[in-house]
């Protein structure tokens, strides 16, 4: 089913539940989020977890391999530039946003499928790291990505948009407590590696080839002692050049990699 141009406005219950969206109380209390840009959209749809696309026409022509609008459960809407605009939280938006539901998974159970390759992140603040890291999951065929602590909401719009559809892909679970997190993992037969800049054991020298969950910590301050404690081993990436350091998706990503060669 589709609305026609026009049948929407700010005023309409539909965009205004879509709006609320950026609020991360809200996303809590619905379970819901945006999905915005064509691929995102276009997951969204694979999975069947999208509830209402708003697409300007332009948009729609451009995009030409979305599906008809008369098809799938999601309810299309066309609408205008202003509307939109008014929904879609990126400075310059695409002309395609989803209202989607979130599927959450639980820490047991995706541990209870023997994992291979996870990652926990720790008190990560940025959305586009938390997208990023997502994506670079998926990309290395990891089994989980796991948020611990005071972490950023991965279903924010801008994590959303930076993982470009692999939220989709990659089971996502939020537990607070990150001692219980890796003490799972390590239950479940993972090695724990965290990596820091002041790590025992290069990245390229270490022992890589067995069930690993990665433990990143705050794009600030890294990973306090306490919580490098907690890991089996701490991992440096070598620099060879000037760079202080490497941002936390860029380390995650060559983390990520690494391990996933050295698994196969």
């Amino acid at each position: 089913m589709a609305s026609t141009l026009g049948e929407l406005t700010v005023r309409s219950g539909r965009v205004k539940r879509a709006k609320r969206l950026a609020t991360r109380s809200f996303r809590e209390e619905s379970g819901e989020f945006l999905a915005e840009g064509p691929q995102a959209v276009r997951e969204a749809l694979v999975e069947g977890l999208a509830r209402d696309v708003f697409a300007t026409p332009e948009a729609y022509e451009r995009h030409n391999d979305l599906p008809p609008l008369d098809t799938g459960d999601a309810e299309w809407h066309l609408v205008d530039e202003e509307i939109l605009t008014h929904i879609a939280d990126a400075v310059h938006p695409q002309g395609i946003v989803a209202r989607c539901v979130q599927v959450r998974h639980e820490l047991d159970v995706v541990l209870a499928y023997a994992p291979q390759l996870i990652v926990v992140c720790a008190d990560i603040r940025d959305p586009g790291n938390a997208g990023s890291v997502i994506r670079a999951a998926d990309a290395t065929g990891a089994d989980a990505v796991i948020f611990t602590g005071d972490s950023v909401d991965p279903w924010n719009p801008k994590a959303v948009r930076a993982s470009v559809g692999s939220l989709f892909h990659v089971p996502v679970v939020i537990e607070r407590d990150i001692l219980t997190a890796l003490a799972a993992a390590n239950a479940a037969g993972l090695q724990v590696l965290a990596a820091d800049g002041a790590g025992d054991v290069g990245l390229f020298d270490a022992k890589l080839d067995v069930p690993t969950a990665w433990l990143m910590g705050n794009e600030a301050w890294g990973l306090p002692e306490e919580t490098r404690a907690l890991a089996d081993s701490v991992v440096s990436i070598p620099i060879y050049g000037r760079a202080e350091s490497l941002n936390l998706a860029t380390a995650a990503t060559l983390c990520l990699y690494t391990s996933a060669q050295a698994q196969r």
